[in-house]
């Protein structure tokens, strides 16, 4: 793996560079093969919150991964956690598929080859794998942030009891919500 570790309102020194790499590397042991791409490190610091991106591209799948943190070591083992979840689930549904359809076990890097090839012809098309419809129920902005909070979602439809539009709430990253409302 070859490490683009970059910094924002801290410097990265040689321990954080090593403590990174080391984690990181671990994730080796998922793969048949050693990676090749480039692993993208953003290290940032704002209001005393250590925030670590990683971004690892792969011809067939993007591992990202974030997290905020008091401290920065635990950030960096956290956001490692993650990216072995997504690698697991990821294996897994490969795996499951390889099964299905009566190939050997360890099919991951075939698979790998074969997700590639189909990406590389299905590059324009979207699947919709389903479709809901509801009535939109007249409320204010409040009582939709209520009912999405009790569905625990993270958006949430409906009608504008003041002006009739179709307005959209949604839980914000920082914790707080935003209010999308159409204009013509």
């Amino acid at each position: 793996m070859k490490f683009n570790i970059r910094g924002e309102n801290i410097e990265v020194t040689g321990a954080i560079r090593e403590y990174v790499e080391k984690k990181i590397s671990k994730l080796e042991r998922y793969f048949d093969s050693p990676l090749t791409s480039e692993v993208h490190v953003n290290l940032s610091v704002y209001n005393d919150e250590q925030r670590i991106e990683v971004t690892i591209p792969m011809t067939n799948l993007l591992l990202r991964a974030e997290v905020q943190q008091l401290d920065l070591y635990a950030a960096i083992d956290l956001v490692v956690d993650k990216l072995e979840r997504q690698i697991r689930k990821y294996k897994t549904k490969v795996n499951r598929k390889s099964r299905q359809n009566g190939a050997p076990k360890y099919a991951f890097a075939e698979m790998e080859k074969q997700i590639m090839n189909n990406e590389t012809e299905d590059d324009d098309d979207f699947e919709i794998v389903r479709t809901k419809r509801f009535n939109l129920k007249p409320m204010n902005p409040e009582e939709a942030i209520l009912q999405m909070d009790m569905l625990g979602h993270e958006f949430f439809v409906f009608t504008n009891d003041s002006s009739g539009e179709s307005n959209v709430v949604y839980r914000r990253k920082d914790g707080k919500y935003g209010l999308i409302e159409p204009t013509v």
